[in-house]
């Protein structure tokens, strides 16, 4: 397969007509909001980059947990243990043939992306990165996936380097990629999918190129991952990292996917219960994978949740699910382009369901506010890239966001209503 995912040729509609169906699935797409003139609003959810919403198969499986399945995992061997033991190892299951993964030992069950890239900087960072050592990131990388290589960096004496992108279209500038990585690298860890562009990155270029040089890649997948069909074992990956909450799944899990043999030579990232064979006063020996990993009680009811979104994405058909984001993308983005005072960031040729923009004169807080007031939820800021709006020259942007559950039919109302607040903030009618 190629960078590009999208270059499938699949019929869209069977998929357009499933999504009214499918919106019927999430309870909260039905609710309705007072405008500030009196008027009921229905919900227009485009802050799916942040968190997705639920749907009823997720939020039935977590009620199933505590209501039939409630114990901890692992420790029991009565009934009600071995249910909810059971109930666990079957998500990783889930998961692992999700990503397709060669092994559950692959799947690591985190609290999100970023724990498990924090995971692999301490473990695998601290036994392996020497003063003198390079990382290389990218300029266009989410915080969690900066912040925790700065701390390891400044730890162990290694110097960050930095592939640029390009500020008129939001994509990685890899003519040069020669340049950056140097005969010191000694991992590159970048974004699949970016948060603030929706640019999806050419990465399987990048971990070739990285592997004839022996250099493991990491792939920060969180936005990847719940929109893009994604085969560890393709991509070749080294390690992967996503988050359930952008998925449909619940918050406070997520997965670091990791080659078995970097596992096996990782030390533990915390210690507790679970995580050990065999414990004296002064040592202990460590738990099989990828239980070595996971000290303490686990987020049982989100790993179940998690499986659920897993068994609820594989039934649409993640293929289904690019293309539709792609062709809703794209109409978004003619629509857009009809309001002359609207900057956007991001014109990747290969993109996700991610749009941020600028008003001019319009502070990007003003502008969601106003939209939040017609029932439209879109996120303002920084979007925890504070280097990418540094780069840009700005403080935030607006940011819009798609899922399979959006339709053509919201992003209309969209455009009208960012129409009205032109007009409303000064800007007059074109």
């Amino acid at each position: 397969m190629s960078d590009n995912v999208l270059e499938k040729e699949i019929s869209v509609s069977d998929v357009i007509l499933e999504v009214k169906r499918i919106r019927n699935d999430f309870p909260i797409l039905s609710e309705r909001f007072s405008s500030e003139t009196g008027t009921v609003k229905s919900l227009v959810y485009f802050d799916n980059a942040a968190t997705t919403q639920k749907p009823r198969a997720v939020l039935d499986a977590l009620q199933n947990y505590y209501q039939h399945q409630n114990a901890n995992v692992h420790r029991a061997i009565h009934k009600l243990g071995e249910r909810a033991t059971f109930a666990y190892e079957n998500s990783r299951k889930k998961v692992a043939q999700f990503i397709n993964s060669r092994s559950t030992r692959e799947i690591v069950f985190t609290r999100g992306t970023t724990e498990a890239i924090n995971l692999v900087a301490h473990s695998w960072g601290r036994k392996f990165i020497k003063p003198g050592d390079e990382i290389l990131l990218s300029e266009m990388e989410h915080h969690s996936n900066l912040i925790p290589w700065q701390l390891l960096a400044k730890d162990r004496g290694a110097l960050l380097r930095f592939i640029p992108f390009s500020k008129s279209n939001g994509t990685l500038q890899m003519a040069n990629l020669n340049h950056f990585i140097t005969e010191k690298t000694r991992l590159i860890s970048v974004t699949h999918m970016s948060n603030v562009f929706g640019t999806i990155n050419p990465v399987r270029g990048l971990i070739q190129k990285a592997h004839e040089r022996g250099i493991p890649v990491l792939l920060d997948a969180a936005q990847a991952v719940p929109h893009l069909p994604t085969d560890v074992q393709e991509l070749d990956c080294d390690f992967l990292a996503f988050s359930g909450h952008k998925m449909c799944g619940p918050t406070g899990i997520g997965v670091l996917y990791a080659k078995e043999k970097f596992l096996e030579d990782m030390d533990p990232y915390q210690g507790g219960g679970e995580m050990i064979s065999s414990v004296w006063l002064d040592k202990a020996t460590w738990n099989e994978l990828p239980h070595k990993f996971e000290a303490g009680t686990p987020n049982i009811a989100g790993a179940i949740g998690l499986g659920a979104a897993v068994d609820y994405l594989s039934d649409i058909g993640m293929e289904k699910i690019t293309l539709y984001e792609q062709k809703l993308t794209t109409y978004a983005l003619s629509r857009m382009q009809e309001i002359t005072e609207m900057k956007i960031f991001g014109l990747a040729p290969f993109r996700g369901g991610v749009i941020s923009f600028y008003m001019g004169k319009i502070h990007p807080h003003d502008m969601a506010q106003y939209l939040d007031s017609e029932g439209i939820a879109v996120r303002a800021g920084h979007h925890c890239a504070q280097p990418v709006m540094r780069k840009l020259g700005i403080l935030a942007t607006t940011r819009a966001s798609f899922y399979f559950y959006n339709t053509y039919e919201e992003i209309d109302f969209f455009i009208e209503i960012v129409k009205k607040a032109r007009e409303f903030f000064g800007y007059g009618t074109q």
